[in-house]
């Protein structure tokens, strides 16, 4: 297998193609359907998100080449990748061409050998998209370019993307993130591929801007993927992470804000009582809120918590969904 690509192409195409301004924002609203409601009582399918295990993989502990096989023996249907996790592996490699086939093929291979599937590409440290700077949003367009021919490849549904930027300007935000990641879903919708926005720290953490922004888009394959957790607006001394949080967002009015556009969702967990239950995080009423946007597709586990064994965790992330599926009425 040899990826056929070419970033340069396609960050010329994106940026010639969509010069208009953004879209108005209108208003999206869940399609009802039918639900089915799964043997364990959840109304979703469970997926495993990488960063869960990124400790003992930076750590050298354990091959991010394994992580299907891990998934499996947890008891996971799905995967979602963390992009950053497979550069140790890159840069074995004399070119990206030799490293991305000696890597994507294998994955696949593994994911298809244990019966899981690709779902999503966790895109960090590639350009920001929503950055005043053009030389900037070209290099983060043409690179999450070369993960979208990744994600195509490995059968994944979308890949993540940040919104970050650099200013304070919360207009210029919107309308440079909508602008963007309009050129960058045109070149996803070739590849069937979805672009899909967390709240992820500063303005993409304010849920109405984010659904904002992503109804400006106005496109299918372009929405967002609601994290329970991840609603700091800002942090002490303007740092983006590692600093104490001094602004929240409300989670379940942000949650709930970014649901009709979801294409995916990220149960966040760092800590547990002695019930079981996330110290932080309302588990019931947060499937409350999904389960009533009409959404049963892929959930996906995300531990960050201090266990030493991550894994206890992400199992205790998997027990307390079935437990707060179970107690909805």
């Amino acid at each position: 297998m040899r990826l056929l690509y070419s970033s340069l192409l396609a960050c010329t195409l994106l940026f010639t193609a969509c010069k208009s301004d953004p879209k108005p924002a209108e208003e999206v609203l869940p399609e009802k359907k039918e639900m089915t409601i799964n043997e364990d009582g959840t109304f979703f399918k469970m997926s495993l998100a990488q960063w869960s295990l990124h400790e003992p993989i930076l750590a050298g502990e354990m091959s991010p080449m394994d992580f299907a096989k891990t998934a499996k023996e947890l008891g996971f249907e799905g995967i979602e990748y963390v992009s950053t996790l497979y550069r140790p592996e890159i840069k074995k490699y004399a070119t990206l061409e030799e490293a991305f086939d000696r890597i994507l093929v294998p994955l696949k291979l593994k994911s298809e050998q244990y019966g899981v599937e690709n779902l999503i590409i966790m895109v960090d440290d590639e350009g920001d998209l929503a950055s005043s700077d053009p030389k900037e949003i070209a290099r983060a367009i043409a690179n999450h370019s070369m993960w979208i021919d990744v994600a195509e490849y490995l059968g994944c549904h979308s890949i993540r993307v940040n919104l970050f930027g650099n200013d304070n300007d919360k207009r210029e935000w919107m309308y440079r993130s909508a602008r963007n990641l309009e050129r960058l879903a045109l070149y996803a919708k070739q590849k069937n591929v979805n672009i899909i926005v967390e709240n992820h720290g500063g303005f993409s953490s304010n849920a109405e801007m984010l659904a904002k922004v992503i109804a400006d888009v106005g496109m299918s394959n372009c929405g967002t993927l609601p994290d329970f957790g991840n609603f700091c607006l800002e942090r002490e001394g303007g740092e983006r992470w590692d600093a104490p949080c001094v602004k929240d967002y409300d989670k379940y009015k942000g949650v709930a804000q970014l649901m009709p556009q979801a294409k995916a969702v990220s149960a966040k967990s760092y800590a547990f009582d002695e019930n079981g239950n996330e110290t932080t995080i309302d588990y019931t009423k947060m499937l409350e809120i999904v389960k009533d946007a009409g959404y049963d597709g892929y959930i996906g586990v995300e531990y960050e918590g201090d266990l030493e064994d991550p894994k206890e965790g992400i199992m205790a992330t998997k027990e307390l969904l079935i437990k707060a599926a179970n107690a909805i009425k």
